[in-house]
């Protein structure tokens, strides 16, 4: 039957309940159980035996079937799939119903002879008319547009968008209970911001009509949680959506959940500790194991994770000596051997960070710290103690995947406002995404920020290598995607 005579079918039969003077919409049910309680509650029932107990059950009929005179249904209710056994004296009720209509029933608890736990029902409610049927009857949802357009079909067919939608809620419990257990303070920063700063990204323009100012969405909530160091909150984290205008890709998305936290009195090598240990325990606590199985790499989330500086991870992923002492002219001829396109204007730190991103984070496969970035494309991070060509920066890299970026924090306001202004000469060259000044974060930093580390980590990320999902819009509930009348390409490649 075609999808809109099955549409008018099913709207015949909510007429046929209205003209009797019965609602296909009723409000509320008093169930006593979930599908998974029973299963927990019952799990002895022996084959053949009948517990004596009756239950309340509520749910979405996912197929039903007649044997004779009686009927079975299974109902589905979001914790799992329970069997309805529709006796002689209920099958005139529960005839009528179509796959995807949401019915409460009561009845006794049993176990059939083939072992199938149900419930023999007493009575069976129609609580919602499904004037749709569920998507290809059950066996799964395969058009990737329409699972990510129209996710609660995808949820409704899917086990695979189930379990990461799980994964994800139980990873960001685990992430609170971890950072509150090391005394974090979690708390929550503007969205709308008057200068977009915090990270090097193009940001979404809005306007403020009460203020008749355009603000912009926030691509990090970083200078404002740092200012609340300043004022003694020593210890902050914050879990919220962070918004980059920019491409869509397998792991990037406009609209993304960042954790990013600080720890007055910590440096780079605290939060190397911090990313590492979180990591690992949301992984133990989330999936039972550090192992996990990522873009078709076999991954090991546990033990120390390797370090390496970026000057000696391009060496070895480009074959070629690059150090802190390459030149301008040495490092252009290194790209352009590799095939990566470089600004003419570009100095020597900035050529090696291209090289690292266009060549050599792609040859990471197990979990490594990056560290010790050029201080030219780290505008917010503290110069290296060692070697002021660098700063103390790192990112967690898995698979060719950033997870995070942490610093030991730029406390000097002095040098915070000469790091703008470069960033400035940058913008002056046409790089939209270089960091704006901003004089409210300087004269933050001039009341004094205690020595800090900082880290942020992409939460959406992490739930996809935990749940080994190919693409980060597998781990959004609701992602970007383009209106319908354009024709949607695949950019989970």
């Amino acid at each position: 039957m075609a999808e809109d005579e099955l549409y008018r079918a099913r709207l015949a039969k909510v007429e046929a309940l209205r003209a009797r003077g019965e609602d296909a919409w009723r409000v509320g049910f008093d169930r006593t159980h979930t599908a998974a309680q029973l299963h927990e509650e019952f799990a002895d029932l022996a084959a053949g035996t009948d517990s004596a107990e009756t239950v309340r059950v509520a749910g979405r009929l996912t197929s039903s079937r007649s044997q004779g005179k009686i009927a079975f249904g299974d109902l589905f209710d979001g914790s799992g799939k329970v069997q309805l056994f529709v006796p002689a004296e209920c099958v005139e009720v529960f005839e009528p119903l179509d796959s995807g209509d949401i019915v409460g029933a009561s009845g006794e608890a049993v176990r059939t002879k083939r072992g199938e736990l149900s419930i023999r029902t007493e009575e069976i409610v129609l609580l919602a008319k499904a004037l749709r049927p569920p998507p290809d009857k059950w066996h799964g949802l395969r058009d990737v547009e329409l699972r990510y357009r129209q996710r609660y079909l995808d949820l409704l067919a899917n086990d695979e968008t189930r379990r990461l939608a799980h994964l994800r809620v139980d990873a960001v419990g685990v992430i609170r209970d971890f950072m509150d257990g090391r005394d974090f303070m979690e708390v929550e920063t503007p969205i709308l911001h008057p200068i977009p700063g915090g990270a090097a990204a193009k940001p979404f323009v809005t306007h403020y009509n009460a203020l008749d100012h355009d603000m912009y969405l926030r691509v990090a909530p970083e200078l404002y949680l740092k200012r609340l160091v300043v004022g003694g909150l020593e210890r902050v984290y914050e879990i919220g959506r962070v918004f980059r205008n920019e491409g869509m890709s397998y792991k990037h998305s406009p609209e993304a959940t960042m954790l990013e936290a600080y720890q007055a009195y910590a440096d780079y090598f605290d939060m190397m500790e911090l990313v590492q240990t979180l990591t690992q325990t949301v992984a133990e606590q989330t999936i039972g194991t550090t192992k996990t199985t990522f873009r078709g790499h076999d991954i090991d989330l546990g033990g120390e994770w390797r370090r390496v500086t970026m000057h000696r991870l391009v060496s070895e992923a480009t074959g070629e000596d690059v150090t802190l002492d390459s030149s301008v002219e040495d490092l252009c001829a290194i790209a352009a051997r590799h095939g990566v396109a470089v600004q003419p204007w570009w100095g020597a730190g900035m050529l090696v960070g291209e090289l690292h991103d266009k060549v050599a984070e792609a040859t990471i496969v197990q979990p490594t710290i990056v560290c010790d970035y050029p201080w030219e494309i780290s505008p917010l991070a503290r110069r290296h103690r060692d070697d002021p060509r660098l700063v103390e920066r790192f990112e967690p890299i898995i698979c060719g995947m950033e997870l995070g970026n942490a610093f030991s924090e730029l406390n000097d306001p002095l040098e915070q406002r000469a790091r703008f202004e470069a960033q400035m000469e940058v913008r002056a060259h046409g790089d939209l995404e270089a960091n704006p000044i901003d004089e409210p974060y300087i004269e933050a930093l001039e009341y004094g920020l205690p020595p800090t580390g900082g880290l942020g980590v992409g939460v959406d990320r992490l739930v996809m290598v935990l749940g080994g999902a190919p693409g980060i819009r597998e781990v959004i509930l609701f992602p970007a995607l383009r209106p319908e009348s354009e024709s949607e390409t695949d950019e989970e490649g």
